[in-house]
């Protein structure tokens, strides 16, 4: 009758054929399919056709996490209760490439499901944030025609993982297009050995010294900064932060005791992951993973500065400062 039909659940799973020439027709490669086409006669008749022109890609990308919900359900793409329990997604970072379309099969996706009663969302993601791409040393996007590809392999190899990922979280504002910078990445591979060395240096022995109390105030800021970052997705201030906090502690030996040389490591833990780790249980003799620790608690009064900088005006203009 002309009326699309759906394959029956008894010749489920619907295998795809293997006899398919992928040239440049304007066509679906499954048109020139033998085997589909007999296929469908056997199962349901002469003159019934296949479907030829199958959803892309995107399909399969905007329906992809509620599977997850239910991985290994064989009789269902996921059952009721897992999608209730799991859905809508928290939260979602996408790039430039797919925000468009994807964003838009995804969310049709899901009306589609929730009208059939399949889901009883609306929408896919509660919250969705946009990341930039990085690009080349030449700032074009990354392309083997280009010649401008970096391997993050040769990267790990040469400065460790810690590195990548970290100096990838420095290079800018995470919804901006950011060059890749050879100098930069050697500059936060020092920034990591400079850590390295003073954790070596004043926790190989047992800690003897007595803190320095400018040292915890700058710790906890620091803490408190990166703390906020992280939620606010400004990783790379976050990393700031923390360069200018080991300028101040690196030149002062047993300025922090163990206690809060932990804190900081466990601040530093989700951008170096691998360091952290190996700190925290060869100095430290750890026994947990530093990344199933609690997060660092900030001590509130150690955020009060001691003495504050006023500004002295007179009529109007700025004569000088006085601290308080």
């Amino acid at each position: 009758q002309g009326n699309a039909q759906a394959v029956k659940e008894e010749h489920l799973p619907w295998v795809i054929p293997t006899d398919v020439d992928f040239k440049p027709t304007g066509e679906s490669p499954l048109r020139g399919s033998k085997e589909l086409k007999e296929r469908v006669e056997k199962l349901y008749g002469a003159g019934w056709t296949p479907e030829y022109d199958t959803i892309d890609t995107f399909g399969d990308s905007s329906w992809y996490y509620l599977r997850y919900t239910d991985p290994r359900n064989e009789g269902e793409f996921a059952h009721k209760e897992h999608l209730k329990k799991w859905m809508p997604i928290d939260f979602y970072m996408i790039g430039p490439e797919h925000i468009v379309l994807h964003l838009l099969y995804s969310r049709f996706l899901t009306k589609f499901l929730r009208d059939e009663g399949y889901i009883s969302i609306d929408e896919p993601f509660s919250y969705m944030r946009h990341q930039g791409m990085i690009l080349g040393p030449d700032n074009r996007k990354m392309s083997k025609s280009k010649g401008n590809v970096i391997n993050p392999d040769i990267v790990v190899n040469e400065y460790g993982a810690d590195t990548l990922r970290m100096y990838e979280m420095f290079m800018g504002p995470i919804e901006a297009d950011k060059p890749w910078n050879e100098t930069s990445v050697g500059g936060v591979y020092r920034f990591l050995l400079r850590i390295w060395k003073k954790y070596q240096a004043d926790y190989t022995e047992e800690y003897t010294g007595e803190e320095n109390k400018e040292v915890v105030i700058t710790l906890n800021k620091t803490i408190d900064k990166v703390t906020r970052d992280i939620e606010s997705l400004k990783f790379n201030t976050a990393i700031a932060a923390m360069m200018t906090f080991i300028n101040e502690w690196e030149p002062q030996p047993n300025a922090l005791s163990k206690n809060n040389a932990k804190k900081f490591l466990k601040a530093l833990s989700p951008f170096a992951p691998f360091i952290t780790e190996e700190i925290w249980h060869t100095l430290f003799e750890e026994k947990m993973s530093i990344h199933l620790t609690e997060w660092p608690m900030v001590d509130s009064q150690a955020l009060k500065d001691s003495t504050i900088t006023i500004p002295v005006q007179v009529n109007g203009k700025m004569r000088g400062t006085v601290e308080i």
